[in-house]
């Protein structure tokens, strides 16, 4: 069981003298998991820990720009620990820390709180204010403590270096399935079920519906998915990411997924829902009819899209 560790300043003695791999870590994709497993090939006998921030320095700096997180910190530590992580850091980002000296960072949180022993990060690792602090500070600063440091190249594939910025493109052009290529599984949304107008019901397709929040938005439209429910049920179904224009729209954007061959009250439990493909683009209807029909269709071709 992974422990997640909020606060570096009253850390217990379990949770210090790790090998210790830096990073985000928003998706956890196959880049992510080389640093990880390049942490633990150097010091087997550690413990393997990531350190992270929460939340991820763009939401801080940039608080107007659209949500883009492939992983909110629930997810991400439940990544983490299926890549053998045993500790997750989730340094609070905040203005105090935004304004620590590189040499600060290194001295206080990586030396002094978590007594890393060894260290682990990309090639591009920057921290400290203003990004002062790059991978050549990193190791000189390391090497003078005699503490090891694992410098990781990019993953790539045919496309370039794997990167939480191109997992999120794709997701946005309506690929998962190029996402769940580079993250090394699909791609999820986690939420709690909110009960809405209850039209679904009444055109004969319940959904299961969950704001995206702070997820990013991928492509709107319909996607034939798979949902994990609080039971540890994998359930098959179709989806629609969007706003709803046909029923006058909506301010946020929401997920609604229909079920194949279930039914039950999910409302104020969360669910997963792992898009595999991208069914066709978000649409207006002229009326419930044509809405139901339209529904109707989406379902069948995901049925044999999820065999």
């Amino acid at each position: 069981m992974v422990q997640v560790w909020e606060d570096w300043r009253a850390l217990p003695g379990a949770a210090r003298g790790g090998t210790v791999a830096l990073g985000n870590f928003d998706g956890v994709h196959l880049g992510h998991r080389a640093v990880l497993a390049a942490a633990h090939a150097a010091r087997p006998d550690l413990p393997l820990c990531a350190l992270t921030f929460e939340p991820h320095p763009r939401e801080v700096f940039r608080p107007q720009d659209p949500p883009f997180r492939l992983t909110l910190l629930p997810a991400k530590a439940a990544a983490l620990a299926a890549a053998g992580c045993a500790h997750v850091h989730a340094v609070p980002f905040d203005a105090v820390l935004a304004a620590m000296p590189a040499e600060a960072f290194l001295d206080t949180i990586l030396h002094g709180a978590l007594g890393a022993r060894h260290l682990a990060c990309g090639a591009d690792f920057a921290f400290g204010h203003r990004r002062g602090g790059d991978v050549a500070m990193l190791a000189h600063w390391a090497e003078a403590r005699g503490i090891g440091l694992s410098v990781v190249p990019p993953v790539a594939d045919a496309s370039g270096p794997i990167s939480s910025t191109r997992v999120r493109r794709v997701l946005q052009d309506g690929y998962p399935e190029r996402a769940a290529a580079m993250l090394g599984r699909d791609w999820e949304v986690r939420g709690t079920v909110f009960q809405g107008d209850r039209l679904g019901r009444e055109l004969g397709w319940p959904t299961a519906n969950i704001w995206l929040g702070r997820h990013l938005e991928p492509a709107r439209g319909v996607y034939a998915v798979t949902a994990a429910l609080p039971s540890g049920e994998v359930v098959k179904g179709v989806a629609n990411v969007g706003r709803r224009p046909t029923l006058g729209g909506d301010p946020e954007t929401r997920l609604e997924t229909h079920l194949f061959d279930w039914s039950g009250d999910l409302y104020g439990q969360e669910i997963g829902v792992r898009l595999h493909h991208f069914l066709r683009p978000d649409a207006t209807f002229n009326g419930l009819e044509a809405l139901k029909a339209a529904i109707a269709a989406d379902a069948e071709q995901a049925r044999a899209v999820l065999g």
